[in-house]
């Protein structure tokens, strides 16, 4: 029992160590971590952080934040060291961030991990340049963007279309990437730790902490593109961070002013007419504080608050921009014409205990999405109509707490014990609000908008439990179960299994499976949210307008995910390759039985409308392979890193068509030359593969012919490069699409984003 005994203490080290890591100063804010972005390195909860090797900047830390990094450093690898058998996760970090500086939003460095894509909201290619992330093609719906482990739920303040786009950005772009200290991306099985919507995958984009000792530094980043019609990018950031009260109270402070042009309006004019619109511009305001209180050396109380502004530069897009004739449209060119206004308030609690260790977070956010009212209806569906601004109001308020506890009972065992509870709150007048339909009772609901309530609401309770139980020598076995109670659709459970094997001393065998869910949105169970069209938009076969209305008796989508896979790793060389299949089931989809009729009379017309609601029933799968590999050229001096995933299957069961507009393969490489111990430069390249469009039409506007243009296989170099002039002053320099590889959105078929061309960046960091 002698060697349990000490099993279970190694374990609460490494967790006392993992928290008080976080805790250090440069360990967090100047750090800049070499971990491999093309391995799958582990996901941590929001209290665990890897240990990074320092930067020129950390070691100019004060001795006192160096001697207490050094006393971690042990510990803390050995920590890493056993997370690194977690499946299915991949860790970016600041010095990647540093190397490959985003542009505008963080989902461009995010898209090069394995198994992550860019796509728009759907797989018909309507807002096509607002591409968010995608995890193993099952789209952004189905990827749960998390800030320091709080869920993000901005983007659900957006009204949801019929056929499932939302005319945002998606909620990777709240946090400026000089304020990043690392980036976890979570796929496949391992995800269901997190509840609903990360059947796709997870992504935690984690910010840099209080530190111990008075830090500042201001950056400076512009983007120029070398075609004109294409946006630039200025973005300044500062952030300052030191003791308030000694050690005992510390803060961070950050602020960021971004701003990224809209494309020209007739970016995509071609010989045969005009395209669909470019991409539109961005406006950013953030400003974020974070006080951290030490009660003492096991406990610390961390009060955060963040105030983020985004709003659009309009480039002319809607869902039918090539048809659209509106006056109102052309006059918006370069204006706002949307803004999203975000607040969060969270408190956090960290605790170590005799016992293992504990984390509670409570958290309220608030969105205003306030926009030009848009047509709701048929072919006018997204397209704005008129020059009255009204706003819709997200709100959320959670609860997390979680146990980490190690014991030995026979073998080693690490418990997490955890419990959640969410309220969601959705008031969108002028969404539920846009059809009038009045004098008509449509399925038990008034058609008069008067008579429709604008709010909806529901919430979620989970608890789950998970056990890492090291078996036998080299064996780790993860069975976890989930429940979750939604007062609006019911139970449901989530059991996981993941399984990592040694096979000799290089070779890593894991696999696993899991049962994974989606609540319903709040837009997709409001009865009294109603999309109407004449004609165009209904279901193939009927003659009839229709209406889709909400439906409040949905079910939630699940899909069971697995995965297997090799992992090679002999000193700093390595490899792998992973196997994943998603059966996605129980996907909420406009409905095709339709409900019954209202006769619906007009100025000059008198017409029977069928009834639809959103209901579940849809199934698809994707499936494909992910690889990774890196080899150490020249030790510390020349590394090559490389991923790559292959997409076997994605697409709808019933129809065959694709669930997201995704690449068939992608591969992202990396060549990383450190010239000094100042100066390194990469030289970047990603190959996509063709991209095929729908085949099947779903909507009678389809009908006569679905676009066949396919957009084929192209490659995208970049090379960059970094100076540490002194420990206070960092350069970088770079240019992205070097050999000016362009797409040209047509909004048809699979063409639906533009791809721009060859850009320069720059960028300089001071601190102090």
């Amino acid at each position: 029992m002698s060697h349990l005994i000490s099993g279970r203490k190694t374990r609460l080290a490494i967790a006392i160590g993992i928290l008080v890591c976080t805790s250090q100063s440069q360990a967090n804010s100047d750090n800049a971590s070499v971990t491999d972005t093309s391995q799958n390195t582990p996901v941590n909860t929001p209290a665990q952080k890897l240990p990074h090797k320092q930067s020129s900047q950390a070691k100019s830390a004060s001795d006192k934040d160096a001697s207490s990094a050094a006393e971690d450093t042990i510990v803390v690898n050995k920590a890493e060291e056993k997370l690194k058998q977690q499946p299915g996760a991949s860790l970016i970090t600041q010095q990647d961030i540093e190397k490959s500086p985003p542009v505008n939003d963080l989902s461009e460095i995010i898209r090069k991990m394995p198994g992550v894509n860019l796509t728009g909201n759907s797989a018909t290619g309507s807002r096509g340049n607002n591409r968010q992330i995608d995890i193993r093609g099952m789209g952004p719906e189905n990827t749960l963007i998390l800030i320091d482990g709080v869920p993000v739920s901005s983007r659900s303040s957006v009204r949801y279309s019929r056929t499932g786009e939302r005319d945002t950005r998606g909620d990777s772009n709240w946090v400026p990437p000089e304020m990043v200290d690392h980036i976890e991306v979570l796929r496949g099985p391992a995800a269901a730790h997190y509840g609903s919507g990360a059947m796709g995958g997870v992504v935690n984009i984690v910010t840099k902490r209080p530190t111990n000792n008075w830090h500042g530094s201001l950056s400076l980043f512009t983007n120029q593109p070398e075609n004109k019609k294409e946006g630039a990018t200025k973005r300044m950031n500062f952030s300052l961070s030191g003791p308030l009260i000694d050690d005992v109270l510390t803060m961070r402070l950050y602020g960021n002013i971004n701003k990224t042009d809209a494309d020209a309006y007739d970016i995509n004019t071609s010989e045969n007419g005009s395209y669909a619109a470019g991409r539109e511009g961005v406006r950013n305001r953030d400003i974020n504080t974070m006080l951290q209180w030490k009660i003492n050396p096991q406990q610390f109380l961390d009060f955060n608050y963040s105030y983020s502004r985004q709003g659009n530069i309009y480039a002319g897009d809607t869902q039918y921009s090539n048809s659209n004739i509106s006056t109102l449209v052309p006059t918006l060119y370069g204006h706002e014409t949307n803004r999203m206004y975000r607040q969060l308030y969270s408190l956090t609690h960290n605790g170590i205990w005799d016992w293992g260790q504990s984390k509670l977070i409570l958290s309220y956010e608030d969105t205003h999405n306030t926009r030009l009212d848009e047509g709701s209806t048929g072919k006018v569906e997204g397209m704005i109509n008129s020059d009255t601004f009204n706003t819709s109001r997200y709100k959320t308020w959670r609860i997390n707490n979680e146990y980490t506890v190690p014991f030995s009972l026979w073998v080693d065992h690490t418990l997490t014990l955890g419990g959640e509870w969410s309220r969601e709150e959705l008031n969108d007048p002028a969404s539920m609000e846009a059809t009038d339909a009045s004098g008509i009772d449509i399925n038990g609901v008034s058609g008069d908008p008067s008579q429709r309530s604008s709010k909806n609401a529901q919430e979620l309770s989970g608890l789950y439990v998970e056990d890492t139980i090291d078996a036998f020598d080299g064996t780790t076995l993860i069975p976890g179960l989930r429940f979750d109670y939604s007062d609006r659709f019911g139970s449901n459970w989530s059991p996981s299994f993941n399984f990592q094997q040694e096979l000799g001393d290089e070779v890593m065998l894991k696999a696993g499976i899991a049962r994974v869910f989606k609540a319903p949105n709040l837009y997709q169970s409001s009865e009294g949210y109603l999309l109407a069209s004449s004609g165009n938009g209904c279901n193939i076969g009927t003659s009839n307008g229709c209406y889709l209305m909400g439906n409040s008796n949905l079910k939630p989508e699940i899909s069971v995910n697995k995965e297997v896979g090799l992992q090679w790793t002999h000193k700093d060389y390595s490899a792998g390759l992973t196997y994943f299949r998603n059966d996605y089931q129980n996907k909420i989809v406009a409905g095709d039985t339709s409900l019954g009729t209202v006769a619906v009379a007009g100025s000059w017309y008198s017409s029977n409308y069928d009834i639809y609601q959103w209901q579940n029933g849809g199934k698809a799968l994707t499936q494909g392979l992910e690889a990774n590999l890196t080899l150490p050229i020249v030790e510390d001096t020349l590394k090559w890193r490389t991923n790559a995933t292959y997409m076997f299957t994605s697409k709808y069961k019933s129809t065959g068509n694709p669930l997201s507009l995704i690449p068939k393969y992608t591969v992202n490489s990396w060549l990383d030359w450190q010239i000094t111990p100042d100066v390194s430069t990469t030289l970047s390249w990603t190959m996509y593969g063709r991209q095929h469009p729908r085949t099947t039409a779903e909507i009678r506007k389809e009908a006569s012919g679905l676009s066949d243009t396919i957009v084929g296989a192209y490659a995208i170099f970049g090379v960059g490069v970094n100076y540490e002039y002194s420990k206070n002053l960092r350069f970088n320099v770079g240019i992205s699409n070097l050999l000016d590889k362009r797409i040209y959105r047509e909004n048809e078929g699979a063409s639906t984003y533009n791809e721009p061309g060859r850009a320069y960046y720059a960028g300089v960091t001071t601190s102090f």
